[in-house]
């Protein structure tokens, strides 16, 4: 257990941004008062990490020559709480990737210095287990890279962990890219490389970078103009429980993360539009994937038989090495079958709101209508 507990943060992932970043971010943006305290903390820490920033610039510009990618990435993508963060770990026992792990999304500037110091003070602060599904916390476990980018960029959709008041700008330009301007896609695309080379130098030893980012999942079509051999899982799941689920995961962290607050109510709003916004730039992208490079499945299929399915996927794409880390994948999947997630019963209210707004996914899905 670690020294603070996630709720009671006294700063928030905003002390890794370099000063640039964070400048950028937060100009003009209304403080709550209650959250002054938190903002002047996170923005002292932030202002001194980012004296290292330098030297990780000029280390990375040195060492560019030992990254070295065999393959275009593999991405796992999906709404939050589609069973994204097990699928991830499950791929990351294959030696054969890399990943952006805990450490690296808060302190994407301090990877190439200064990390065994900042790695193992942070291992001893932070939690060990997430606060919303029991999943286990580490700073060396794959992460989801948006949080590094929010952190290296101005354009990151994890903005609105800190600035819920502005979720749905943030959504247009920064999730689906609707209204994401070129010069904004440019940075985008340039901070994702860097990110994925200091991954990569500071990674395992793999050559295929392992991504699991549900933003990414309305991104398709940068990610296959970035990396036109890439890869992808795409995960389905009751949207009942993705609802339950979301709704619990954004309050659980948004709260110490926050600037600004939202009610409930604009919670629920948001949650239920993001998802739609989402659920259609991915329909409308998927068709940049090139043939054979897409494996779509229900995450309930997925969990009955994770070694199996695995199995499947990696044949199905083509990916290199399964033999190689097949007792790796089934120690890990074998370790998880009696793994306790958290039950949601669906209220009459949850069931109504889902079948008024996410009912065209029941149907397409082929899941089950409640009423």
């Amino acid at each position: 257990m670690g020294l603070l507990e996630f709720s009671k943060l006294p700063v928030n992932t905003l002390v890794g941004a370099d000063w640039k970043t964070f400048k950028a971010m937060t100009q003009g943006m209304e403080i709550a008062p209650d959250k002054r305290t938190k903002y002047y903390l996170t923005k002292g820490v932030c202002r001194l990490l980012s004296l290292l920033t330098p030297i990780q610039k000029r280390r990375l510009q040195k060492n560019m020559s030992r990254v070295e990618l065999q393959h275009d990435p593999l991405f796992i993508l999906g709404h939050w709480r589609s069973g994204t963060t097990f699928v991830h770990n499950v791929f990351a026992q294959d030696p054969n990737f890399f990943y952006t792990t805990t450490y690296q999304t808060v302190f994407p500037h301090l990877m190439l210095f200064g990390k065994p110091f900042f790695e193992k003070t942070m291992a001893w602060l932070m939690p060990d287990k997430r606060p919303t599904d029991n999943m286990d916390l580490a700073t060396n476990l794959p992460q989801e890279e948006e949080f590094a980018l929010s952190n290296m960029m101005p354009y990151s959709f994890y903005d609105f962990w800190f600035f819920p008041r502005h979720w749905q700008e943030y959504c247009d330009r920064y999730l689906t890219f609707d209204k994401i301007t070129p010069e904004e896609l440019n940075v985008f695309k340039e901070t994702f490389r860097e990110l994925i080379q200091i991954s990569c130098l500071c990674g395992t030893g793999g050559h295929t970078y392992l991504s699991k980012n549900p933003p990414h999942t309305g991104r398709v079509k940068a990610l296959v103009e970035l990396f036109p051999n890439a890869k992808f899982i795409y995960l389905m799941r009751n949207p009942y429980t993705v609802f339950e689920s979301t709704r619990s995961f954004f309050t659980n962290t948004i709260k110490p993360l926050e600037l600004q607050h939202i009610t409930d109510e604009e919670m629920e709003k948001n949650i239920l539009l993001t998802y739609t916004k989402l659920y259609r730039a991915y329909e409308e992208q998927k068709k940049y994937i090139p043939q054979g490079n897409l494996f779509e499945v229900k995450f309930e299929d997925f969990e009955k038989d994770a070694f199996g399915m695995t199995r499947q996927i990696y044949e199905a794409l083509q990916l290199p090495g399964f033999d190689a880390a097949e007792n790796s994948i089934r120690a890990y999947t074998d370790q998880k079958k009696g793994y306790k997630k958290n039950k949601y019963e669906y209220k009459p209210r949850t069931i109504q709101l889902v079948n008024d707004n996410w009912g065209y996914a029941l149907k397409d899905w082929e899941y089950e209508v409640h009423q």
